[in-house]
């Protein structure tokens, strides 16, 4: 019967595991941007990696309906950042404190980074300007 239980325990570990894989989940500042270097290594050829940002004022509930008092006070302005490619997502909360520094890397990193871009098709461009004429 204990073989059963550490069998049923260690399949369920596994299961949450896989489960886990594909969901986001909060990391350093520091951290996010090594992962951060490494996705767009990984997409420098083929694919994309998505960036967000947003306001963050630490609720991990959503706002309460009308009616209902509102008692949640952020302490200080954070900022949520996200990035993702394919199935791997990351994220993390940079405080008010650590954004010079944290922009400074990520400015740096983005620039490091930008040079997969594709160029515009000047000739289209040149076309539209004889078609007009």
């Amino acid at each position: 019967m204990e073989a059963e239980n550490e069998h049923c325990d260690w399949l369920s570990l596994s299961v949450f595991n896989i489960l886990l894989e594909g969901i986001s989940c909060l990391i350093s500042p520091i951290t996010f941007l090594t992962e951060l270097t490494r996705l767009f290594q990984k997409c420098r050829t083929s694919g994309s990696v998505v960036i967000t940002l947003k306001k963050y004022d630490g609720r991990t509930k959503p706002v309460p309906r009308k009616g209902h008092p509102e008692t949640f006070e952020p302490v200080d302005n954070k900022c949520l950042i996200r990035a993702s490619e394919g199935k791997k997502k990351i994220s993390t909360v940079v405080s008010t404190k650590e954004v010079i520094k944290f922009q400074m890397a990520y400015s740096n990193l983005l620039r490091a980074h930008m040079d997969g871009l594709k160029k515009k098709d000047k000739k289209s461009k040149s076309k539209k300007t004889k078609a007009t004429q």
